[in-house]
């Protein structure tokens, strides 16, 4: 007996700046997949990882396979993966797909190339567990906002300008350099924002920390006497002081475009491109690594060295950091988000209320299906018997199977389903 359609039970990070309890997306998934769960109402429930990641390998739900977890399964019967992923991934699932639920904001990173993931992991294997990339890909489930790539020049030098605390920090020399950088030199802009983001995250301590405590009495007098603060970007530098007091990354908003995603909108992150999520729900998929160089926000593990360095100093405005999706021009249920890179691609599937029957079609790589709204009795020639889905399951199908869903819900069905297009 093999069936290689299967159920999972995907593991949870209950990080700090999760969602908590029902509040949580992944929460709520959680529990509409499996309603023994236990959801402990004041603890965060941060990220669903669905896939074969060591640090959170799903779990298999079908007791008749021998194998416990998906990982094991895939080590087993690498053929599932498709004869391309198999053979350019050595047998590794290329992707972790994932649920995130964001309460406060994640540290401001950047994931390296593979070049320099290698490097850092030779070097210090403690902090960058493995030698890949990790390009990712977030779509909201709900409105969602995150800190992504340089502001447009212009931006950031109105910022110096209106908020003199942060020309303090970068000094007058590096600020005024930034200032004269024309647009016919993008190099130069480059090299001059490298300049100042560096002097920045490099501040000292005491220094930066008495800045911003100015900055923060200030903008608070402001928001009393009911002044607009727009200008030195004041709700955002409040709200991310109260959850990280004396952060520099706080400062990072005047550098960072805030790029906000309504559902199904989506943002692709391509190594080296700063960023920070800062609220709100999505799913995610990037390549199979844990590799995030971290420099504030945070408590965790700080390199801002690295950070400074590996940076795409590249400014452009926020509208361009929304990566579009295209509609299937052989079914118009599905919708696709193919970055850039081979690891990955991820599918929207809405079936509307009208179908009754819907065929998730087969591909040459092995899938991970996740249902976020509607219910259905899933069949596969592949599955030995029927499964049955609803929101919050999760189902891994093997290369070159197909599933037919027979729709009970009376609203159609909200599907995502990560692959590789090779």
């Amino acid at each position: 007996y093999s069936s290689v359609v299967f159920p999972l039970s995907c593991a949870v990070q209950n990080y700090s700046w999760g969602k908590v309890g029902l509040e949580s997306e992944v929460a709520k998934l959680l529990t509409s997949g499996d309603p023994l769960v236990q959801i402990q109402p004041d603890r965060p429930y941060a990220e669903l990882w669905m896939g074969a990641h060591p640090r959170g390998d799903a779990i298999i739900r079908d007791n008749r396979i021998p194998q416990k977890t998906l990982g094991q399964w895939i080590a087993d019967n690498p053929a599932c993966l498709g004869t391309k992923v198999k053979d350019t991934f050595q047998g590794q699932l290329p992707f972790l797909f994932k649920v995130l639920s964001v309460d406060t904001a994640l540290s401001v990173q950047a994931h390296p190339n593979k070049e320099l993931a290698a490097k850092l992991h030779a070097q210090f294997p403690e902090h960058y567990p493995d030698a890949n990339h990790k390009p990712e890909m977030a779509i909201a489930l709900t409105p969602f906002e995150g800190l992504c790539g340089f502001r447009p020049v212009e931006e950031i030098v109105s910022f110096l300008q209106n908020v003199p605390e942060l020309r303090a920090l970068i000094g007058e020399v590096a600020a005024e350099q930034l200032e004269r950088s024309g647009s016919d030199d993008p190099r130069g802009v480059s090299a001059a924002l490298r300049v100042c983001f560096t002097r920045l995250m490099k501040s000292e301590k005491k220094f930066f920390v008495d800045q911003l405590n100015m900055l923060v009495k200030r903008i608070s007098q402001e928001v009393e006497e009911g002044r607009d603060t727009s200008g030195s970007n004041g709700e955002l530098l409040l709200r991310l002081h109260s959850q990280y007091p004396g952060d520099i990354g706080c400062f990072t908003i005047y550098f960072l475009n805030l790029v906000k995603l309504e559902p199904g909108e989506a943002l692709f992150l391509g190594a080296n491109e700063p960023h920070a999520y800062l609220r709100g729900d999505c799913v995610e998929c990037m390549a199979c690594s844990d590799n995030t160089v971290r420099a504030g926000l945070t408590p965790k593990f700080i390199d801002v060295l690295t950070l400074c360095e590996m940076l795409n100093y590249t400014p452009a405005p926020s509208s361009s950091k929304i990566f579009p999706a295209v509609q299937s021009q052989l079914d118009p249920s599905v919708y696709v988000y193919d970055p850039p890179v081979p690891d990955f691609a991820i599918m929207r599937i809405e079936i509307p209320a009208s179908i009754k029957l819907y065929l998730i079609s087969a591909m040459d790589s092995a899938s991970i299906l996740l249902v976020i709204q509607g219910t259905a009795v899933g069949t596969s020639t592949a599955a030995a018997s029927e499964m049955s889905l609803c929101r919050g399951s999760v189902l891994f199908i093997s290369a070159n199977e197909s599933i037919s869903l027979h729709l009970s819900s009376p609203d159609g069905m909200l599907l995502f389903r990560a692959c590789c297009l090779l």
